[in-house]
């Protein structure tokens, strides 16, 4: 069923939703707290923490170890947060789905198990400027015990990728290529549909690091036609220390495990060891069970939501954010992209990032400072360190207002 033009769809009642979010009614330094970090973590519905909270009351076992009947129940919430991810992005396969403890771990995985046997001396993996340091650090270490070398795609001064120039950098020796779906300083969206059909032309699997995505947008793997997807739980309303790799079946079934230990095996005899077939293969010990129980509950609180509604709210938010902002005097916003997600970055003429965040958050208002995992894109930016206040479906233009009034007040402290 086609999706309905965004002028028919009912308005997202947004006072219902802050009243879903405990954390949002709290203050800070005796002022109303202003949420503007969410690209750092996201907040919790209280049906997160309840699905949290009913697993430990009444469900707590370890999984796939006991026929008794509370295991049978943790064993049936482990599987299902699979099944609602595995719709949630809509993999192919449930079975494609590995439940890691987030981005970082899911990238780890491939690039040990499957960049490191591949890699020799001379290959190349191709990355960008814009990525976290998630999708850069695991390749470098593959790329330092293979010979193989990390090449950055550029960027332009709008935050965007050159996508011609990554497409020429698709050379032979590059054997896999990582891009971030959306970048988590300056909510640039990459297009990724292009970018994969390139490196399928050129034989080459795509990663695409979907942490900033999945709150923000539906996520279809095999609309995308990459080969690996990472996901964070803490970034779409789940808790920390839950995410996911989707991955083609092709290249699960030519991966050895990652880590060594219990569930993730047929069978162990000393003079060997057979593994299970993917997921269960790259999923050794013991699970965050009750997280998961909890990214099930966030995937159906934002499928309730809505993505047509939540993405025409956001995008109206971040419209009004950054007109604001640029009524400011002294203000410099990182990242003009024509299509991104609710994410600014910026500086004050004259004010360290830390010092302006740190006033801020005296004012009640909680925005990040820093290199944001990105030390690349600060050296291309010219900048040690930006202030970003991101955006979610439950913040407010009377937010957008306090947080505008606040900067006032702290660049006169400053001046």
């Amino acid at each position: 069923m086609n999706a309905k033009p965004e002028s028919l769809l009912p308005p997202l009642d947004v006072e219902r939703i802050r009243a879903d979010f405990p954390l949002l009614a709290r203050t800070v330094h005796d002022k109303p707290l202003i949420y503007f970090d969410n690209a750092n973590t996201g907040q919790k519905p209280r049906s997160v923490i309840e699905a949290v909270d009913r697993h430990y009351r009444e469900h707590n076992a370890n999984v796939a170890r006991a026929v008794h009947q509370l295991g049978e129940e943790a064993t049936a919430a482990y599987e299902g947060a699979r099944d609602a991810i595995a719709r949630f992005i809509h993999a192919p396969s449930r079975d494609e789905v590995i439940l890691t403890s987030g981005t970082t771990q899911s990238i780890n995985l491939v690039a040990y198990s499957y960049a490191l046997p591949r890699l020799k001396a001379g290959d190349a993996i191709l990355t960008t400027v814009m990525e976290h340091h998630a999708n850069i650090v695991p390749w470098q270490l593959v790329a330092e015990r293979t010979g193989a070398t990390v090449k950055a795609a550029p960027i332009d001064a709008n935050g965007e990728l050159i996508v011609e120039r990554f497409v020429e950098m698709l050379t032979p020796e590059v054997k896999l290529a990582c891009v971030t779906h959306v970048s988590n300083v300056l909510g640039t969206v990459n297009p990724i549909r292009e970018i994969a059909r390139e490196c399928r032309k050129r034989g080459i699997p795509l990663l695409v690091d979907g942490s900033q995505a999945a709150p923000h947008r539906p996520i279809d793997v095999q609309a995308l036609g990459c080969d690996f997807y990472a996901i964070t739980g803490h970034k779409m309303l789940a808790p920390t220390g839950t995410g996911a790799l989707w991955a083609k079946r092709e290249h699960l079934m030519a991966m050895p495990p990652f880590f060594g230990g219990g569930e993730m095996i047929r069978e162990v005899r000393f003079e060997g060891t057979v593994f299970a077939d993917p997921p269960h293969r790259f999923e050794a010990g013991t699970p965050n069970i009750a997280g998961f129980a909890g990214v099930a509950a966030a995937i159906e609180y934002l499928e309730g939501v809505g993505f047509d509604r939540l993405k025409a709210y956001e995008q109206d938010l971040l419209a009004y954010a950054t007109a604001a902002l640029e009524d400011l005097p002294g203000i410099r916003i990182f990242g003009r992209a024509k299509e991104k997600e609710p994410v600014i970055s910026f500086l004050l003429e004259g004010a360290h990032a830390n010092d302006m965040a740190t006033l801020l958050d005296l004012q009640g208002v909680a925005v990040r400072s820093g290199h944001h995992c990105a030390h690349p894109l600060m050296h291309f930016f010219g900048v040690p360190a930006t202030l970003r206040a991101s955006l979610a479906f439950y913040n407010t233009k009377a937010e957008v207002d306090g947080f505008v009034d606040a900067i006032g007040r702290v660049r006169k402290l400053l001046m």
